[in-house]
Protein backbone atom coordinates (compact mmCIF):
# COMPACT_ATOMS: atom_id res chain seq x y z
CA UNK A 1 0.00 0.00 0.00
CA UNK A 2 0.98 3.60 -0.60
CA UNK A 3 0.70 5.44 2.34
CA UNK A 4 0.85 9.44 1.90
CA UNK A 5 2.18 12.32 4.50
CA UNK A 6 1.08 15.71 3.92
CA UNK A 7 2.75 18.67 5.89
CA UNK A 8 -0.02 19.83 8.03
CA UNK A 9 -1.40 23.39 7.17
CA UNK A 10 -3.47 24.21 10.13
CA UNK A 11 -2.34 27.49 11.94
CA UNK A 12 0.92 26.54 14.29
CA UNK A 13 0.52 22.64 13.73
CA UNK A 14 4.36 21.12 14.03
CA UNK A 15 2.81 17.76 14.27
CA UNK A 16 4.02 15.24 12.11
CA UNK A 17 1.69 11.40 12.34
CA UNK A 18 4.19 9.11 11.70
CA UNK A 19 8.06 8.89 13.18
CA UNK A 20 10.64 7.89 10.54
CA UNK A 21 11.30 4.21 12.70
CA UNK A 22 7.77 3.84 11.65
CA UNK A 23 8.44 4.76 7.89
CA UNK A 24 11.03 2.02 7.97
CA UNK A 25 8.91 -0.84 9.56
CA UNK A 26 6.74 -0.40 6.59
CA UNK A 27 8.89 0.15 4.22
CA UNK A 28 10.51 -3.50 5.22
CA UNK A 29 7.01 -5.05 4.87
CA UNK A 30 6.69 -3.89 1.26
CA UNK A 31 4.69 -0.50 1.47
CA UNK A 32 5.43 2.70 -0.15
CA UNK A 33 5.27 5.85 2.20
CA UNK A 34 5.47 8.99 0.56
CA UNK A 35 6.02 12.75 2.76
CA UNK A 36 5.37 15.89 1.67
CA UNK A 37 9.16 17.60 2.32
CA UNK A 38 9.46 19.27 5.68
CA UNK A 39 6.43 17.45 7.29
CA UNK A 40 8.52 16.69 10.17
CA UNK A 41 10.74 19.55 10.77
CA UNK A 42 8.91 21.35 13.33
CA UNK A 43 8.61 17.89 15.46
CA UNK A 44 12.59 17.50 15.23
CA UNK A 45 12.47 15.19 12.44
CA UNK A 46 14.71 15.87 8.79
CA UNK A 47 13.53 15.18 5.37
CA UNK A 48 17.16 13.55 5.64
CA UNK A 49 16.01 11.38 8.50
CA UNK A 50 12.89 9.88 6.63
CA UNK A 51 14.50 9.34 3.48
CA UNK A 52 17.68 7.24 5.50
CA UNK A 53 14.32 5.13 6.76
CA UNK A 54 13.10 4.28 3.27
CA UNK A 55 10.68 7.35 2.68
CA UNK A 56 10.45 8.97 -0.36
CA UNK A 57 10.19 13.25 -0.50
CA UNK A 58 7.99 14.49 -2.47
CA UNK A 59 7.82 18.60 -2.75
CA UNK A 60 3.81 19.36 -2.62
CA UNK A 61 0.82 18.15 -0.71
CA UNK A 62 -0.81 17.74 -4.35
CA UNK A 63 2.30 15.14 -4.54
CA UNK A 64 0.90 13.36 -1.39
CA UNK A 65 -3.02 12.86 -2.18
CA UNK A 66 -2.48 12.02 -6.28
CA UNK A 67 -0.13 9.14 -5.45
CA UNK A 68 -1.66 7.52 -2.07
CA UNK A 69 -4.07 4.90 -1.02
CA UNK A 70 -4.04 5.71 2.83
CA UNK A 71 -3.69 9.02 3.88
CA UNK A 72 -2.46 9.84 7.24
CA UNK A 73 -2.51 13.36 9.32
CA UNK A 74 -2.89 14.63 12.84
CA UNK A 75 -5.68 17.61 12.46
CA UNK A 76 -8.40 17.52 10.16
CA UNK A 77 -8.55 18.51 6.62
CA UNK A 78 -8.50 22.41 6.09
CA UNK A 79 -10.27 24.10 3.15
CA UNK A 80 -7.22 24.16 0.82
CA UNK A 81 -6.74 20.67 1.16
CA UNK A 82 -10.65 19.05 0.22
CA UNK A 83 -10.38 19.07 -3.23
CA UNK A 84 -7.20 17.22 -3.23
CA UNK A 85 -8.86 13.99 -1.51
CA UNK A 86 -9.62 11.41 -3.65
CA UNK A 87 -13.21 9.34 -3.81
CA UNK A 88 -12.00 5.78 -2.03
CA UNK A 89 -9.08 7.20 -0.51
CA UNK A 90 -8.38 6.73 3.30
CA UNK A 91 -8.47 9.35 5.40
CA UNK A 92 -7.21 8.62 9.04
CA UNK A 93 -6.33 11.50 11.23
CA UNK A 94 -8.29 13.76 13.81
CA UNK A 95 -11.33 14.67 12.41
CA UNK A 96 -13.76 16.22 14.98
CA UNK A 97 -16.89 16.37 12.66
CA UNK A 98 -19.52 17.16 15.23
CA UNK A 99 -18.15 20.67 15.19
CA UNK A 100 -17.57 21.72 12.28
CA UNK A 101 -20.60 20.96 9.47
CA UNK A 102 -18.89 22.01 6.44
CA UNK A 103 -16.17 19.60 6.97
CA UNK A 104 -18.58 16.45 7.35
CA UNK A 105 -20.13 17.39 3.80
CA UNK A 106 -16.49 18.38 1.97
CA UNK A 107 -15.69 14.48 3.35
CA UNK A 108 -19.00 13.28 2.16
CA UNK A 109 -18.71 14.58 -1.40
CA UNK A 110 -15.49 13.55 -1.51
CA UNK A 111 -16.58 9.69 -1.60
CA UNK A 112 -13.80 9.53 0.82
CA UNK A 113 -13.08 7.15 3.77
CA UNK A 114 -12.74 9.20 6.70
CA UNK A 115 -11.64 7.64 9.73
CA UNK A 116 -11.22 9.49 12.99
CA UNK A 117 -8.90 8.81 15.44
CA UNK A 118 -10.61 10.44 18.27
CA UNK A 119 -13.71 7.63 18.13
CA UNK A 120 -11.48 4.35 17.32
CA UNK A 121 -12.38 2.63 20.83
CA UNK A 122 -12.05 -0.62 22.69
CA UNK A 123 -14.62 -2.76 24.39
CA UNK A 124 -13.74 -1.06 27.59
CA UNK A 125 -15.02 2.05 26.48
CA UNK A 126 -11.10 3.34 26.29
CA UNK A 127 -10.43 5.75 23.38
CA UNK A 128 -6.67 4.56 22.42
CA UNK A 129 -6.01 7.64 19.59
CA UNK A 130 -7.75 10.09 22.00
CA UNK A 131 -5.80 9.63 25.30
CA UNK A 132 -1.98 10.36 24.54
CA UNK A 133 -3.47 14.21 22.98
CA UNK A 134 -5.55 14.15 25.77
CA UNK A 135 -3.42 13.70 28.43
CA UNK A 136 -1.00 16.43 26.85
CA UNK A 137 -3.94 18.72 26.17
CA UNK A 138 -4.93 18.34 30.07
CA UNK A 139 -1.49 19.23 31.55
CA UNK A 140 -1.45 22.25 28.70
CA UNK A 141 -5.01 23.42 29.61
CA UNK A 142 -3.16 24.56 33.32
CA UNK A 143 -0.01 25.62 32.05
CA UNK A 144 -1.79 27.86 29.69
CA UNK A 145 -4.60 28.93 31.84
CA UNK A 146 -1.62 29.82 34.70
CA UNK A 147 0.26 32.10 32.19
CA UNK A 148 -3.74 34.07 30.95
CA UNK A 149 -4.01 34.48 35.11
CA UNK A 150 -0.84 36.91 34.73
CA UNK A 151 -1.55 40.55 34.86
CA UNK A 152 0.53 40.97 31.51
CA UNK A 153 -1.98 38.92 30.10
CA UNK A 154 -4.75 40.42 30.94
CA UNK A 155 -5.91 37.67 33.85
CA UNK A 156 -6.52 38.68 37.50
CA UNK A 157 -2.65 38.60 38.57
CA UNK A 158 -3.11 35.56 40.54
CA UNK A 159 -0.50 33.08 40.75
CA UNK A 160 -1.67 29.59 41.07
CA UNK A 161 0.08 28.08 43.48
CA UNK A 162 -0.05 30.82 46.20
CA UNK A 163 2.81 31.37 48.37
CA UNK A 164 3.35 31.10 52.19
CA UNK A 165 0.62 33.48 53.71
CA UNK A 166 -1.20 33.92 50.43
CA UNK A 167 -3.64 31.79 49.49
CA UNK A 168 -3.92 29.82 46.14
CA UNK A 169 -5.71 29.67 42.99
CA UNK A 170 -9.11 27.28 42.46
CA UNK A 171 -9.22 25.24 39.39
CA UNK A 172 -12.53 24.07 38.28
CA UNK A 173 -12.58 21.46 36.03
CA UNK A 174 -15.82 20.28 33.96
CA UNK A 175 -15.45 17.02 33.29
CA UNK A 176 -13.12 13.94 34.79
CA UNK A 177 -11.64 12.03 31.75
CA UNK A 178 -8.20 11.75 30.49
CA UNK A 179 -8.47 15.42 30.31
CA UNK A 180 -9.82 16.57 33.15
CA UNK A 181 -7.61 13.76 35.13
CA UNK A 182 -4.28 15.52 33.74
CA UNK A 183 -5.62 18.50 34.34
CA UNK A 184 -5.93 18.23 38.01
CA UNK A 185 -2.97 16.39 38.44
CA UNK A 186 -0.71 19.54 37.00
CA UNK A 187 -2.75 21.74 38.71
CA UNK A 188 -2.84 20.50 42.49
CA UNK A 189 1.10 19.51 41.73
CA UNK A 190 1.33 23.25 41.40
CA UNK A 191 -0.55 23.48 44.53
CA UNK A 192 -4.01 25.04 43.36
CA UNK A 193 -7.16 24.23 44.89
CA UNK A 194 -8.90 21.49 42.36
CA UNK A 195 -12.18 20.72 42.15
CA UNK A 196 -13.22 17.99 39.82
CA UNK A 197 -17.01 17.75 38.50
CA UNK A 198 -18.25 14.52 36.45
CA UNK A 199 -21.83 12.71 36.07
CA UNK A 200 -20.36 9.44 37.03
CA UNK A 201 -20.11 8.15 40.53
CA UNK A 202 -18.03 5.47 40.16
CA UNK A 203 -14.91 7.93 38.33
CA UNK A 204 -15.47 10.31 40.98
CA UNK A 205 -14.88 7.64 43.75
CA UNK A 206 -11.73 6.49 41.59
CA UNK A 207 -10.52 10.15 41.32
CA UNK A 208 -11.04 10.85 45.05
CA UNK A 209 -8.96 8.01 45.97
CA UNK A 210 -5.79 8.65 43.25
CA UNK A 211 -5.51 12.65 43.61
CA UNK A 212 -3.71 14.51 46.25
CA UNK A 213 -5.32 16.20 49.19
CA UNK A 214 -6.06 19.10 47.56
CA UNK A 215 -8.50 18.03 44.83
CA UNK A 216 -12.16 17.44 45.47
CA UNK A 217 -14.80 15.84 43.57
CA UNK A 218 -18.25 16.82 43.14
CA UNK A 219 -21.32 15.75 41.21
CA UNK A 220 -21.91 17.80 38.26
CA UNK A 221 -25.33 19.66 37.78
CA UNK A 222 -26.14 22.72 36.62
CA UNK A 223 -26.66 23.78 40.59
CA UNK A 224 -23.16 22.52 41.23
CA UNK A 225 -21.86 24.69 38.01
CA UNK A 226 -23.56 28.16 39.54
CA UNK A 227 -22.28 27.47 42.71
CA UNK A 228 -18.88 26.71 41.64
CA UNK A 229 -18.41 29.49 39.21
CA UNK A 230 -17.52 32.48 41.93
CA UNK A 231 -15.11 30.53 44.15
CA UNK A 232 -13.22 29.56 40.33
CA UNK A 233 -10.15 31.95 39.11
CA UNK A 234 -9.51 28.97 36.47
CA UNK A 235 -12.06 27.04 34.78
CA UNK A 236 -10.72 23.64 32.62
CA UNK A 237 -14.12 22.44 29.96
CA UNK A 238 -13.29 19.00 29.40
CA UNK A 239 -15.98 16.99 28.41
CA UNK A 240 -15.99 14.82 26.04
CA UNK A 241 -19.00 12.49 24.29
CA UNK A 242 -17.36 10.68 21.78
CA UNK A 243 -17.35 11.74 18.14
CA UNK A 244 -20.48 14.15 18.81
CA UNK A 245 -20.65 17.65 19.86
CA UNK A 246 -20.02 18.94 23.60
CA UNK A 247 -22.97 19.85 25.83
CA UNK A 248 -22.86 23.53 26.81
CA UNK A 249 -22.48 23.68 30.73
CA UNK A 250 -22.05 27.30 30.98
CA UNK A 251 -24.05 29.52 29.19
CA UNK A 252 -23.04 33.10 28.73
CA UNK A 253 -25.32 34.48 31.35
CA UNK A 254 -23.43 32.07 33.85
CA UNK A 255 -20.38 34.30 33.13
CA UNK A 256 -21.71 37.11 35.08
CA UNK A 257 -21.05 34.95 38.15
CA UNK A 258 -17.79 34.44 37.41
CA UNK A 259 -14.76 36.80 39.10
CA UNK A 260 -13.92 39.66 37.00
CA UNK A 261 -10.36 38.64 34.97
CA UNK A 262 -10.58 35.26 35.54
CA UNK A 263 -10.11 32.45 33.20
CA UNK A 264 -11.86 29.90 31.08
CA UNK A 265 -9.75 26.91 28.68
CA UNK A 266 -12.31 24.98 27.04
CA UNK A 267 -10.29 22.14 25.66
CA UNK A 268 -14.02 21.16 24.41
CA UNK A 269 -13.58 23.74 21.76
CA UNK A 270 -12.43 20.52 19.03
CA UNK A 271 -15.95 19.23 19.44
CA UNK A 272 -17.84 22.63 20.22
CA UNK A 273 -17.16 23.24 23.36
CA UNK A 274 -19.13 22.96 26.46
CA UNK A 275 -19.04 26.88 27.42
CA UNK A 276 -21.41 28.69 25.15
CA UNK A 277 -19.28 31.80 24.75
CA UNK A 278 -16.30 29.40 23.52
CA UNK A 279 -15.17 30.12 19.98
CA UNK A 280 -11.90 27.98 18.53
CA UNK A 281 -8.87 30.30 18.42
CA UNK A 282 -5.20 29.81 17.22
CA UNK A 283 -1.60 29.46 19.02
CA UNK A 284 -0.84 33.18 16.95
CA UNK A 285 -4.36 34.83 18.48
CA UNK A 286 -5.20 32.38 21.16
CA UNK A 287 -6.82 34.79 23.75
CA UNK A 288 -10.28 36.76 24.12
CA UNK A 289 -12.42 38.42 26.49
CA UNK A 290 -15.93 38.56 26.84
CA UNK A 291 -17.78 40.22 30.18
CA UNK A 292 -14.32 40.78 31.33
CA UNK A 293 -13.03 36.42 31.65
CA UNK A 294 -10.51 35.63 29.38
CA UNK A 295 -11.10 32.37 26.86
CA UNK A 296 -8.47 30.70 25.81
CA UNK A 297 -9.88 28.04 22.84
CA UNK A 298 -7.24 26.92 21.04
CA UNK A 299 -8.39 24.26 18.94
CA UNK A 300 -5.12 22.10 18.81
CA UNK A 301 -2.64 23.02 21.78
CA UNK A 302 -0.92 19.89 21.85
CA UNK A 303 0.13 21.17 18.60
CA UNK A 304 2.29 24.10 20.64
CA UNK A 305 4.73 21.04 22.19
CA UNK A 306 5.53 18.98 18.56
CA UNK A 307 8.25 16.94 20.08
CA UNK A 308 6.20 15.55 22.49
CA UNK A 309 2.60 15.35 21.12
CA UNK A 310 4.15 13.18 17.86
CA UNK A 311 5.91 10.72 19.66
CA UNK A 312 3.12 10.03 22.10
CA UNK A 313 0.62 10.63 18.94
CA UNK A 314 2.85 8.05 16.78
CA UNK A 315 3.29 5.16 19.19
CA UNK A 316 -0.35 4.81 20.01
CA UNK A 317 -1.33 4.96 15.98
CA UNK A 318 0.98 3.03 14.31
CA UNK A 319 -0.01 -0.36 15.10
CA UNK A 320 -3.36 0.95 13.52
CA UNK A 321 -1.61 2.38 10.49
CA UNK A 322 0.12 -0.97 10.20
CA UNK A 323 -2.58 -3.01 10.55
CA UNK A 324 -4.79 -1.00 7.57
CA UNK A 325 -1.61 -0.97 5.36
CA UNK A 326 -1.04 -4.88 6.14
CA UNK A 327 -4.43 -5.94 5.58
CA UNK A 328 -5.92 -3.74 3.37
CA UNK A 329 -9.17 -0.82 4.22
CA UNK A 330 -11.84 -4.01 4.83
CA UNK A 331 -9.56 -6.65 6.24
CA UNK A 332 -8.21 -5.11 9.07
CA UNK A 333 -12.09 -3.29 10.09
CA UNK A 334 -14.16 -6.39 10.00
CA UNK A 335 -11.14 -7.71 11.82
CA UNK A 336 -10.95 -5.05 14.59
CA UNK A 337 -13.92 -3.73 16.49
CA UNK A 338 -12.00 -1.35 17.96
CA UNK A 339 -10.76 0.05 14.58
CA UNK A 340 -14.15 0.15 13.06
CA UNK A 341 -15.41 2.58 15.26
CA UNK A 342 -12.81 4.76 14.00
CA UNK A 343 -14.89 4.83 10.64
CA UNK A 344 -17.19 7.99 10.55
CA UNK A 345 -17.62 8.51 6.85
CA UNK A 346 -17.76 5.71 4.01
CA UNK A 347 -18.02 6.86 0.50
CA UNK A 348 -20.54 9.62 0.96
CA UNK A 349 -22.47 7.93 4.24
CA UNK A 350 -22.08 8.79 7.85
CA UNK A 351 -21.48 5.81 9.95
CA UNK A 352 -20.84 7.57 13.40
CA UNK A 353 -24.30 7.80 15.09
CA UNK A 354 -22.66 11.14 16.91
CA UNK A 355 -22.08 12.63 13.57
CA UNK A 356 -25.46 11.79 12.06
CA UNK A 357 -27.73 13.18 15.49
CA UNK A 358 -25.41 16.55 15.77
CA UNK A 359 -26.18 17.24 11.60
CA UNK A 360 -29.58 15.25 11.87
CA UNK A 361 -28.36 13.17 8.96
CA UNK A 362 -29.12 9.81 8.14
CA UNK A 363 -26.49 7.09 9.88
CA UNK A 364 -25.41 3.47 8.58
CA UNK A 365 -23.80 0.83 10.75
CA UNK A 366 -20.24 1.04 9.88
CA UNK A 367 -20.23 -3.41 10.09
CA UNK A 368 -23.38 -2.27 7.29
CA UNK A 369 -21.57 0.34 5.09
CA UNK A 370 -18.34 -2.43 4.55
CA UNK A 371 -20.39 -5.75 4.35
Amino acid sequence: MIVGVPKEVKNNEKRVPILPFGVEDLVKSGHKVVVETTAGIGSGFSDELYEKYGATIVPTAEDVFLNSELIIKVKEPQPEEYNLIRKDQIVFTYFHFAANKILTESMENSKCIAVAYETVQNNNGELPLLTPMSEVAGRMAVQNGAKCLEANMGGMGKLLSGVPGVEPATVTILGGGIVGMNAAKLASGLGAKVYILDVNPARLKYLDEIMSPNVFTLYSNNHTIKDMLPKTDLLIGSVLVVGAKAPNLVTRKMLSLMKKRSVIVDVAVDQGGCVETCKPTTHADPIYEIDDILHYCVANMPGAVPFTSTIALANSTYPYIKKIADLGFLEAFKSDSALIKGLNIYKGTITHKGVAKTFNKNYLNPAEAIA
